[in-house]
């Protein structure tokens, strides 16, 4: 096999494929029972023009026998008037005539036959149409259904090119939403460790640094303040050096029962001048009740 030849073949194999792929059954049946139809047209049509032609020959076949009919009365006419030359002529147009006649007559039955035989093909012809018209819709009726039951099946089964489209469309929803998620979690993390601030501000480590020192070394100075106001001395490093948590916690705890003790005391001393000021309020309000009636 030639290199041409096998091109060939590859091409008009591709292209078969192709068709096959592209051919709906149902398209198919319908253009064939339409050219069936158009085929029993054509032989009705064949028939209708037999009939005419066959018409034509008869309508001439009766003018022939009108003529002989008339030259049959020319020849008696002229033998009454003793003219046999003119009886000769009317008879000699009669068998002119006649012999056309019976080519006519040969003719309207071979058309005949030829009507016959075209109307029976008609009819058979007719009839295939017929039962080829119920096999059609048959078919159809089989070939839909089977197409639904497929796309079902593909669509429960997820394996037609429209669920593989959805599918992968649902693979790159998740990807992307787990890709978001990882983002979002990246970005909590990252302002949990102050990397924004750290991105968006000016100052590098070392500034950062000073700047805790900074904080400690004033928040020294003002516990050195408070103690020397409670009567604490010493210096915070020292007091820090030498002390425990427990020792911290005892007293804090004194200072938080002396301050709850001045405040109880000033609430009962505070309540005793409120009642003493309501007893002379009362007192005043019933002197002021008796000088009426003296």
């Amino acid at each position: 096999m030639g290199i041409l030849s096998r091109a060939s073949y590859v091409i008009r194999s591709k292209l078969n494929a192709l068709l096959n792929r592209a051919e709906d059954p149902t398209e198919s049946l319908d253009y064939s029972y339409e050219q069936m139809r158009d085929e029993l047209q054509d032989v009705k049509q064949g028939i209708a023009d037999l009939t005419t032609q066959k018409k034509r020959l008869e309508i001439q076949k009766r003018k022939l026998d009108e003529n002989v009919e008339k030259h049959n009365r020319q020849a008696r006419e002229a033998v009454q008037q003793d003219r046999d030359d003119l009886a000769r002529k009317a008879l000699e147009k009669k068998k002119s005539k006649m012999a056309q006649i019976e080519e006519l007559e040969g003719q309207i039955a071979k058309l005949n036959h030829t009507q016959d035989q075209l109307v029976e093909k008609k009819n058979k012809l007719q009839n295939r149409i017929e039962e080829f018209r119920t096999r059609k819709e048959t078919m159809k009726a089989r070939y839909e259904a089977a197409e639904a039951s497929s796309r079902v099946s593909e669509a429960m089964t997820g394996v037609g090119d429209e669920m593989e489209d959805v599918s992968r469309s649902i693979e790159r929803a998740e990807e992307r939403t787990e890709e978001m998620e990882a983002r979002a979690e990246a970005m909590d993390e990252l302002e949990e460790t102050g990397a924004f601030e750290d991105a968006l501000s000016d100052k590098d480590s070392i500034d950062r640094e000073l700047e805790s020192l900074s904080t400690d070394s004033e928040v020294d100075a003002e516990l050195e303040t408070l103690k020397g106001e409670l009567g604490k001395g010493g210096s915070a490093s020292d007091d820090v050096d030498a002390s425990t948590d427990e020792e911290i916690d005892e007293e804090l705890a004194d200072i938080e029962s002396e301050i709850d003790t001045d405040d109880l005391e000033a609430d009962v001393a505070d309540d005793a001048e409120a009642e003493e000021e309501v007893d002379v309020e009362l007192e005043e309000s019933e002197v002021d009740a008796d000088e009426p009636r003296n």
